[in-house]
C-alpha cells in the first residue's frame, strides 16, 4: 500500500511541468493598510492582516488558505501556503512526501533518496505569538507581500523549489495590543501597557504549552505541523535581544537535549550558519548566537523547542524594534568582535523598519537554505526518523550524564583503591583517559537500556488523567495502541482499554521525553562557581507531572493491541455503573470527579464526602447523572446497598482569585484550570484588598504573585496611571505590607481561607506564624540570608515529597507525590492542632526528573502547611501544584480547597 502510493507521487511529479509562477498584480500593503509595514508609531490589527491575507489569496495563484482552527476568543487562525502555481496544484503530493519522509516508515533508504529529490522542502514561517513582540507579526505582512509580488530570480526559486507554510499565532492578542496602541492619537503616548494578559488565559506563556496544548492555539498549531504537514524547518519570530545587539539567533549554547539525533543538532548549525551569513552580506550587523545570547536547545514546549522532538529543524531569533523609535545603546563589551558576535553594531537611533528588514532577509536567507538543499532536509529528516524507528526496535542506550558522572566516580575510586593504574593523556588536550572496559560495564549494561514501551494499565485510579495524558502524544504526532483484550506482560496482567505507547516511531525523542525523567547537566559558570540558567525549564516530564502510573517494557512483547488514528484523540474509557438504591460513591482519585461534583452542586444534588474512603457520595436519585459521567468522563462509581455512615456535606463557596494590571500567567493557567473543572470564580485586584471587598468571598486564591516578599513593603510593577482608561483604573494598584496585609489577616481571623501557591506563600511570614524558611543560613554580618545558588539552585524541575492523606486538604491524593519545584518555597516548624504540615520531602535525593544542586537542604522539609488563625485558615504551599496547568497530579491540592 505505501509503495504504490509513493510509486503514484513519484509518476505525478515526473509527468508536472514545473515553471516560474507568473507575477499577478496583487494589492500592496499601503493600499491596503493606509501605510507602509515598518513605518514608526504605525501596527496593523488582526482584523486588518486577516483580509490583506485573504485579499491577495484571491489576487495571487501562488497562496492557499486554509481554515487553521478557532482561537480562545473565537477569531479564526489560518495556514497560508505560499509556492509555485504549479507546485500548488500539487500541494497534496507535497504535503504526503513530506508527512511520508517524516514518519520514515515502510520505505527504504533508495526510495526515501527518491521522494527526497522528488519532494519540496516545507519550511514554517510564524509571527505574532507574544502580541507585545510586534516585529513577529508585521514581518509576516512583508514577507507575505514580497513572495506573493516580486518576480524576480530570487523569489521564482524559492517559489519553485519550496513549500512556506505562514501562520500567525495569537490572532487576539494582536488586535488586543494593536487596537491598544493606536487609540492614543498623541504618538508620543502610544504604549503597550495594557490592562490584560495578550492571550485570553496565559499571555506570554502561550510559548509555553506545546507538548501539553490546553490553548486552542497551541491545539490548532499542532495539528498543522506534527499531524498533518510535518515541516522540515520551523521558524519562530520572537523579541528582543540583548541590549547592544540587534538579533539573536542560531547556533544556540549548550546543553542540548540527549535524546536528539545528531542530524538535529547540526542541521540546527547550518540553517544558523546561513542566516548570519546573508546579514553579513547585506551590511547588517549585530547578530549574536551560542553562548553569547543565552538561547539553548534543552527543554521541550515552546513552539521553536518541541519541533527538536519531532526530527524538525526548530528556528528562534528575538530581534530588537519597536514601532516607538528606540535606541540601541552602548555596551562596551559587545564592540568587541568574537565568535559569538562578529559582526558588532554601533549605538545608534532605531527604526522599526529596519527590523522588519532584518526579519525578512532572515527568513529569505532560510528559504534560500531550503531552496539549495532540499533534497538534504528531507532526506535527513527521513533519516533521523528512521534512526529512531531502529533504535526503538532494538536495545538502545542514551548517553546521559548521569552514566559519565558514574564513569568516572568507578574509575576514581578504582584508582584510589589501587585497583587500577591512572592512565595519563600525552595529547594536547589532556583529557582524563578511562580504559574501555569502564565504559562497556554501563553500556552493556541492560538495566540501563532505553524502553521499547510504556503501558499504561486501564484499572488505575484515574484513568480518565490518563487519557488526557495520552492525547497529548496524540496532538504531537505520536502513534498510541490499545488493547482490545486483557492481556500480560512480564507476569503482570493489563485489562482491555489499556493503552501502550512505543518507542519504535519517528517521534521516539518526544516519546522518551514525556515518559522518561530529564538528567540536566551540572552546568555551572566554572567549578564550584554560581550555576548557569538553563533556558525555562530543566525537568518536566509529563507523566510524572500528571501523576499517570505506567510501566516500562524493555524487550518486545504480543500483544491485542489497536493502533489508533493517528491525530484522533480517544475519548474516556465509558464505566458501566450499576443502579443502587443506597447511593453512589464517586470515585475521589479522579480529577474529573470534582467537575462531576461541581455540576452536580448547580443542580441542586446534594453532595458528601465519605471519610472512610475519602469518596464522594450522593444518593440513588442522582443515578441518572452518575452513570453520565461513568459515559462521558470514564467516571468510577460504585452502587452501594446503604448509605455511608460517616458523611460530611459538600458545598460550593465563593471563590476571589487574585490578578493584577497586566495580568498574572499563573493566575491565568488557573482561571483556565477552574472553568476547565466547573468552577465559578471572581478576580479581586489590590484596590480590593485595600477597600475590604473581598469581605464577599468565602475563599481567596493567590498563585504565584500577590503577595510582596517577607521584609519588602509591594509587590508588582508601577504603573502610569494617567495613561490607564478610567474603565481598567480599578485594576491598578499593588498590595502592600503596610495597608493590605492587614486586611488579608482580618479576612482570615473572621472566617475567610486564604490559599497561596508558590512564591506568594511568604504570606506565612507576613502573619508572623512560627515557621522558618529552612533555606536560610547566617550571613557574615550575622543575619539570616538566602542560601547563594552556589549552595541550592532547583530550577523548575520534579521532585518526590509524601503527602499527609490523613488531612481533608489532600483527600483523593496518593502518598507519594510527584511535585514540581522552581526553587519554591519550603517551610520547617513544630506540627500542632492548629499548624500542620500537609507534606514533607523525606530524602537528601529528592530529585525525580531536571537538575537539583544542593538537594541535601530539602531534607526533612514541609512543602505545604495550613494554620488556623482565628475563625479561619490560611493553607500555603509551596511547590508549583498548578504548574501551567499540566501538573494533574497535584491538582487536588487546589480543589480540596474550594469547598465549605
Amino acid at each position: 500500500m505505501i509503495k504504490n502510493t509513493i510509486k503514484s507521487i513519484l509518476v505525478a511529479l515526473l509527468i508536472g511541468q514545473f515553471n516560474y509562477g507568473t507575477a499577478q498584480q496583487v494589492t500592496n500593503p499601503k493600499t491596503h493598510f493606509g501605510f507602509n509595514i515598518g513605518d514608526d508609531y504605525m501596527l496593523a490589527n488582526y482584523k486588518q492582516m486577516e483580509s490583506y491575507f485573504l485579499k491577495v489569496a484571491k489576487e495571487s495563484n501562488r497562496v492557499l488558505i486554509k481554515d487553521g482552527g478557532l482561537t480562545e476568543e473565537g477569531r479564526k487562525q489560518h495556514l497560508i501556503i505560499i509556492s509555485s502555481p504549479e507546485n500548488l496544484k500539487d500541494i497534496e503530493k507535497y504535503r504526503k512526501i513530506s508527512q511520508t519522509l517524516g514518519r520514515a516508515e515502510g520505505i527504504t533508504v533508495e526510495e526515501a533518496k527518491e521522494l527526497s529529490l522528488a519532494g519540496k522542502p516545507v519550511v514554517w514561517i510564524d509571527g505574532g505569538m507574544h502580541s507585545n513582540e510586534m516585529v513577529g507579526s508585521h514581518q509576516l505582512i512583508e514577507t507575505f507581500y514580497q513572495l506573493t509580488n516580486r518576480n524576480d530570480a530570487e523569489i521564482n526559486n524559492y517559489l519553485d523549489k519550496v513549500v512556506v507554510l505562514m501562520w500567525h499565532v495569537n490572532p487576539d492578542g494582536q488586535d488586543l495590543l494593536a487596537d491598544w496602541y493606536m487609540q492614543y492619537e498623541d504618538k508620543a503616548k502610544r504604549n503597550m501597557s495594557i490592562p490584560t494578559l495578550y492571550q485570553k488565559y496565559v499571555g506570554h506563556d502561550n510559548n509555553r504549552d506545546f507538548f501539553m496544548f490546553n490553548m486552542k492555539e497551541a491545539s490548532n498549531l499542532a495539528k498543522v505541523v506534527y499531524v498533518d504537514w510535518l515541516p522540515q524547518i520551523v521558524y519562530n519570530h520572537h523579541q528582543t535581544s540583548p541590549d547592544g545587539t540587534i538579533v539573536a539567533g542560531p547556533p544556540y549554547r549548550d546543553p542540548f537535549n540527549h535524546v536528539f539525533d545528531p542530524l538535529l543538532v547540526t542541521g540546527i548549525d547550518g540553517v544558523g550558519f546561513a542566516m548570519i551569513n546573508r546579514l553579513n552580506e547585506e551590511d547588517k550587523p549585530g547578530y549574536v548566537r551560542m553562548d553569547q545570547s543565552g538561547f539553548s536547545t534543552w527543554w521541550n514546549g515552546g513552539l521553536r523547542t518541541a519541533p527538536y522532538f519531532h526530527n524538525m529543524i526548530g528556528i528562534l531569533t528575538e530581534i530588537t524594534g519597536h514601532p516607538t523609535p528606540s535606541d540601541i545603546p552602548l555596551v562596551a563589551e559587545r564592540q568587541v568582535p568574537r565568535n559569538g558576535l562578529p559582526f558588532p553594531v554601533a549605538p545608534q537611533k532605531w527604526n522599526f523598519k529596519k527590523s522588519i528588514d532584518y526579519s525578512v532577509s532572515m527568513n529569505f536567507a532560510i528559504l534560500d537554505y531550503a531552496a539549495r538543499n532540499g533534497d538534504k532536509l528531507l532526506y535527513n529528516m527521513y533519516k533521523m526518523g528512521k534512526n529512531s524507528i531502529d533504535r526503538g526496535n532494538e536495545d538502545y542506550w542514551t548517553k546521559y550524564p548521569k552514566y559519565a558522572e558514574s564513569i568516572e566516580k568507578t574509575y576514581d575510586a578504582d584508582v584510589a583503591a589501587g585497583k587500577v593504574k591512572k592512565e595519563e593523556s600525552n595529547t594536547f588536550y589532556r583529557s582524563k583517559t578511562i580504559p574501555k572496559n569502564y565504559y562497556d560495564a554501563i553500556f552493556s549494561d541492560k538495566s540501563k537500556r532505553d524502553p521499547r514501551a510504556f503501558i499504561l494499565s486501564a484499572d488505575q485510579d484515574d484513568f480518565g488523567t490518563v487519557v488526557k495524558f495520552v492525547n497529548t502524544l496524540i496532538k504531537s504526532g505520536v502513534y498510541v495502541y490499545q488493547a482490545n483484550a486483557d492481556f500480560s506482560v512480564n507476569g503482570k496482567n493489563y485489562p482491555k482499554g489499556s493503552i501502550v505507547v512505543k518507542t519504535n516511531q519517528a517521534f521516539r525523542p518526544q516519546v522518551l521525553d514525556m515518559f522518561q525523567p530529564q538528567d540536566h547537566p551540572h552546568d555551572v559558570e566554572y567549578e564550584g562557581g554560581p550555576p548557569v540558567r538553563p533556558y525555562d525549564a530543566a525537568g518536566w516530564t509529563l507523566a510524572m507531572q500528571m501523576g499517570v502510573e505506567y510501566d516500562k517494557v524493555y524487550d518486545d512483547f504480543n500483544a491485542p493491541l489497536q493502533k489508533k488514528e493517528t491525530g484522533v484523540l480517544l475519548n474516556p474509557l465509558a464505566r458501566e455503573i450499576a443502579s443502587s438504591k443506597g447511593g453512589y460513591l464517586i470515585n475521589g482519585k479522579a480529577n474529573d470527579a470534582y467537575l462531576a461534583i461541581n455540576q452536580l452542586l448547580k443542580a441542586g444534588v446534594k453532595v458528601y464526602r465519605d471519610l472512610d474512603s475519602k469518596d464522594f457520595y450522593v444518593d440513588a436519585k442522582a443515578a441518572a447523572k452518575v452513570k453520565e459521567f461513568g459515559t462521558t468522563l470514564g467516571l468510577q462509581s460504585k452502587a452501594l446497598a446503604s448509605k455511608p455512615k460517616q458523611l460530611k456535606p459538600v458545598e460550593a463557596i465563593k471563590i476571589g482569585l487574585f490578578d493584577h494590571y497586566g495580568g498574572s500567567m499563573p493566575s491565568g493557567w488557573v482561571r483556565w484550570m477552574l472553568e476547565q473543572y466547573g468552577y465559578d470564580y471572581k478576580l479581586f485586584y489590590p484596590k480590593d484588598i485595600d477597600n475590604n471587598s473581598i469581605k464577599d468571598y468565602d475563599v481567596l486564591l493567590f498563585v504565584g504573585q500577590g503577595i510582596p516578599a517577607f521584609g519588602s513593603n509591594a509587590s508588582g510593577r508601577s504603573v502610569d496611571e494617567s495613561i490607564v482608561p478610567d474603565q481598567y483604573k480599578h485594576m491598578l494598584g499593588s498590595v502592600t505590607a503596610a495597608k493590605s496585609i492587614p486586611v488579608l489577616k482580618s479576612f482570615v481571623e473572621n472566617g475567610g481561607q486564604i490559599v497561596t501557591i508558590g512564591a506568594a506563600s511568604e504570606l506565612v511570614y507576613h502573619f508572623n506564624l512560627p515557621v522558618e524558611n529552612p533555606l536560610m543560613e547566617i550571613g557574615k554580618d550575622g543575619k539570616k540570608v538566602k542560601l547563594s545558588s552556589v549552595k541550592f539552585y532547583v530550577p523548575t524541575s520534579i521532585l518526590k515529597a509524601e503527602a499527609d492523606i490523613s488531612k481533608p486538604e489532600n483527600y483523593g491524593l496518593d502518598k507519594d507525590l510527584n511535585i514540581v519545584f522552581n526553587n519554591s518555597p519550603v517551610f520547617k516548624f513544630q506540627n500542632s492542632e492548629n499548624l500542620y504540615a500537609l507534606g514533607t520531602i523525606n530524602s537528601d535525593h529528592s530529585l525525580l526528573s531536571g537538575w537539583a544542586h544542593g538537594q541535601q537542604y530539602l531534607k526533612d522539609v514541609n512543602i505545604g502547611l495550613v494554620s488556623k488563625i482565628g475563625k479561619g485558615k490560611l493553607v500555603a504551599i509551596g511547590p508549583e501544584i498548578t504548574n501551567r496547568a499540566q501538573s494533574h497530579g497535584t491538582f487536588k491540592m487546589l480543589f480540596n480547597q474550594l469547598y465549605r
